[in-house]
């Protein structure tokens, strides 16, 4: 587990006993009664029990649905909250019989004048536009009211500069309001637009049920999208679609779990560790003094590789390895992955999911991190050291899906302004009929078209196999560096004798005249550095490499963050202009 991921976790306890603390001295309100019965497994609880386990069942842990207040409540540093807008009424634009008196006998009922309950509070100290939806006001549905209140909290948000977290949950769009009401799918999503271009962030977190219009608008448009477990998201409601296609629909389809698989959002978190994980991405898009100390990281002091000191002999017996000995220690199982470097070069990582569009293709990691308290965004080609791992990550040969994430993980960066770092170990992208049919050419394509206009520094490290066309749409760096037994080719030196020499025994005599090793591409003005090995990369000398490359990472951010958007753009053109 990376050290990010404790971080997160031993926030989280903390953070628990003290909200549990506050809990049991100060409870926000609950349902009346003296019991309620759980969700999920039907057992009749003290409703006391429910508010002290952050309103799930302490027997199954079943979520109950929560009131917006409720939820400010939970999620803004106590007396924090200001709520904004609370003159916006709903209309009645189809003179619809009897809404206007249903809209003033819910606002009596739930002290709440619309669906949404929105407004300016602080996590952690940090200031942040905070709303919520509430079903029990027309199950959450999105009308009028709604629509502008969110729209205006948006645009206050930029004028503000603050990050704005929704949490989401609704029936969809308003029938009561027809077409007006669809109209705020589009308002909604155009003030979004808005604030992403100031660069501002924006989270959302889905919760039971997320569907309809409001699915389709400012629900899944964050820039990092979170839910709580088992949550019902979708945009047709599943008994809907079953009607429709005639089909039984598979277990869990429309549940978080189901659309983290496919793709749809970057991670599901427990309802107990929502706020610190929350405070934790506020703080690391602030971009300011204190994150690290928040994170309870500590800037580490300069780690002195082995690796400058090595000796001559080590050096002399490596370099007297053939081409085709590097292939094959590049191909190793024991080789370090992607992953490894993740964890221990940097001070944390944290990952997200999906490619917004099919699948969360595994070949391929990334998320944030940090590197002595810089925010980067990572990414890397993953393979596995067991049989069950390298299944499990396609023998690290991504699929579209994989290369999309990773294109949508560069684009965040670009927006934040954090510098991009990725690793490569790939045979090759996945060759797969179903990898064509999802459009495996076009998704390379399309990731060194947007990687050549990157307005950040980009780092590319090829750490073991860097396979063709596959490795390469995550290689248009201001820099390529390779490991010292890492390779990079057109393809496998096997296909190489295949095609030209209609032989493919013919491998080790190929992997010479390709030039494939990482002295040869450095010579012929592929890659700016190697990194040494003095014994291949291995979990024994983890730490040692890690050392040697957090040392060089640094000194190229150093270099690269000191050039305009423009300037980092253009020397990236000019470098692959002279290939």
């Amino acid at each position: 587990m990376s050290r990010l991921k404790e971080l997160f976790k031993k926030t989280a306890g903390i953070q628990a006993e003290k909200a549990q603390e506050k809990r049991e001295t100060e409870s926000p309100s609950v349902p009346e009664g003296l019991w309620v019965k759980c969700p999920k497994c039907g057992e009749l609880l003290c409703k006391e029990e429910v508010v002290r386990h952050a309103y799930t069942c302490p027997k199954c842990g079943g979520y109950f649905r929560m009131k917006a207040k409720t939820r400010m409540k939970l999620a803004a540093d106590e007396g924090s909250f200001t709520p904004w807008f609370t003159e916006i009424n709903g209309k009645n634009p189809l003179d619809y019989p009897g809404y206007e008196e249903k809209l003033e006998e819910l606002r009596n009922k739930t002290n709440l004048d619309e669906a949404v309950y929105i407004g300016k509070g602080k996590i952690d100290g940090s200031p942040v536009v905070l709303g919520a939806c509430d079903t029990r006001f027309l199950m959450g549905s999105m009308g009028y009211a709604v629509g502008e209140k969110i729209a205006l909290a948006f645009e206050r948000a930029v004028q503000e500069k603050l990050p704005v977290i929704l949490f989401c949950c609704s029936g969809g769009a308003r029938m009561q309001e027809g077409i007006v009401s669809l109209m705020q799918m589009a308002k909604t999503a155009a003030a979004i637009k808005k604030h992403s271009q100031a660069g501002l962030l924006y989270v959302s977190v889905l919760t039971d049920p997320t569907m309809g219009g409001v699915t389709a608008s400012f629900a899944m448009l964050g820039d990092v999208i979170l839910a709580e477990p088992q949550a019902l998201i979708g945009f047709a409601g599943p008994r809907v679609i079953a009607q429709t296609i005639g089909e039984k629909l598979p277990e869990g389809f429309q549940r978080a779990e189901f659309l983290l698989e496919h793709g749809m959002i970057d991670r599901i978190v427990k309802r107990e560790e929502l706020r610190q994980a929350l405070s934790a991405l506020v703080k690391i898009h602030e971009r300011r003094q204190g994150y690290c100390q928040f994170f309870g990281i500590s800037m580490p002091k300069e780690e002195k590789s082995q690796q400058e000191n090595s000796g001559k002999q080590a050096q002399a017996e490596n370099e007297k390895r053939t081409a085709w000995d590097r292939v094959e220690t590049a191909r190793s199982k024991k080789r370090l992955t992607a992953l490894d470097y993740m964890e221990t070069v940097f001070d944390g990582f944290w990952e997200l999911h999906g490619d917004r569009l099919f699948g969360d293709d595994p070949a391929i990691m990334g998320g944030l991190a940090l590197l002595d308290g810089q925010p980067v965004t990572v990414i890397g080609i993953q393979k596995g050291r067991t049989t069950k791992e390298n299944l499990a990550r396609n023998f690290g040969m991504p699929s579209p899906e994989g290369y999309r994430k990773a294109l949508r993980l560069m684009k965040q960066a670009e927006k934040f302004q954090r510098p991009v770092i990725t690793f490569i170990d790939t045979p090759g992208a996945f060759c797969g009929m179903e990898a064509e049919e999802r459009g495996q050419g076009e998704a390379i394509a399309r990731n060194l078209l947007e990687m050549a206009d990157l307005q950040v520094p980009v780092l590319s490290v090829v750490t073991g196999e860097g396979g063709s066309g596959g490795a390469l749409a995550l290689g248009v760096g201001n820099e390529v560096w390779m490991m010292e037994n890492a390779t990079y080719s057109i393809l496998s030196p096997e296909g190489f004798a295949s095609i030209l020499w209609k032989d493919s025994k013919r491998a080790k005599e190929a992997a010479e005249v390709m030039k494939v090793t990482a002295k040869d591409l450095q010579e012929l003005g592929i890659i700016e550095q190697v990194i040494s090995e003095e014994i291949p990369a291995c979990p024994e000398n983890l730490r040692e490499i890690a050392g040697e490359m957090k040392k060089r990472m640094k000194q190229f951010l150093e270099k690269y963050n000191a050039m305009t958007p423009e300037e980092l753009a253009q020397q990236r053109y000019e470098r692959f202009r002279r290939m």
